[in-house]
């Protein structure tokens, strides 16, 4: 039987405490209203599944720093959580800045592994959801940066100034404005934790909504 080291010992209560955040999640929580919001998406990919078809979604926000990419990194893990195959999650922004490392360090508070591998002004992350997974790579970029897909995606905005300054998604088959409130607004204040895990949790809930929706609808 292998010893657990620390470290490996710790990893591991990450990714327990991971799955605890994701129990958590319910229906009950989501409004009529944005389950109405989500299911154009949910449509689209039930439509994908069905031809057996990869799944490949951009996260688009204005400045790819925030919303954009927690619903990238939930969106990658709750498709893996519900056990569907061959879907790929991307981010990118109107332009380029940075991802704002409250994201890292709320994102690490609700159990995901996450490692910075360059440092500013744009760092790179590497955030691990599960043991034998891929790590999701997360920097700011252009929605049509070389790194993201150049055709065939969906196309999810998540803010408005996103939405009004890319009319047209350049490659994208198909686009669902999919909205959060910026927490951003909070930035520097005493609310500043508590707004982030509530923007985070909403997201990863919606998106658990979504690829549950997909794999037992």
């Amino acid at each position: 039987m292998e010893v657990l080291t620390k470290e490996k010992a710790i990893i591991m209560a990450l990714y327990q405490a991971l799955e605890h955040t994701i129990t958590l999640f319910s229906t009950d929580n989501i409004s009529p209203e944005r389950k109405e919001v989500l299911q154009p998406l949910i449509e689209y990919l039930h439509q994908k599944t069905k031809k057996k078809e990869s799944i490949r979604l951009n996260f688009i926000c204005t400045h790819n720093s925030r919303r954009s990419h927690m619903s990238q990194i939930w969106a990658q893990t709750m498709a893996y959580h519900c056990g569907l195959k061959n879907v790929f999650c991307y981010s990118g922004g109107t332009v380029a800045t940075a991802m704002f490392p409250k994201v890292a360090e709320t994102l690490a508070i609700q159990g995901f592994i996450i490692l910075q591998l360059s440092a500013i002004p744009n760092p790179v992350y590497a955030v691990k959801y599960a043991p034998n997974e891929p790590s999701i790579i997360c920097f700011s970029k252009v929605y049509n940066h070389d790194f993201n897909p150049v055709s065939g995606y969906g196309a999810v905005v998540t803010c408005n100034s996103a939405d009004e300054a890319c009319p047209i998604v350049f490659g994208a088959e198909a686009r669902f404005p999919v909205k959060y409130d910026d927490p951003k607004a909070f930035d520097y204040t005493e609310m500043m934790n508590i707004k982030y895990t509530e923007r985070s949790l909403q997201i990863g809930e919606e998106l658990w909504y979504v690829f549950n929706a997909v794999s037992y609808g």
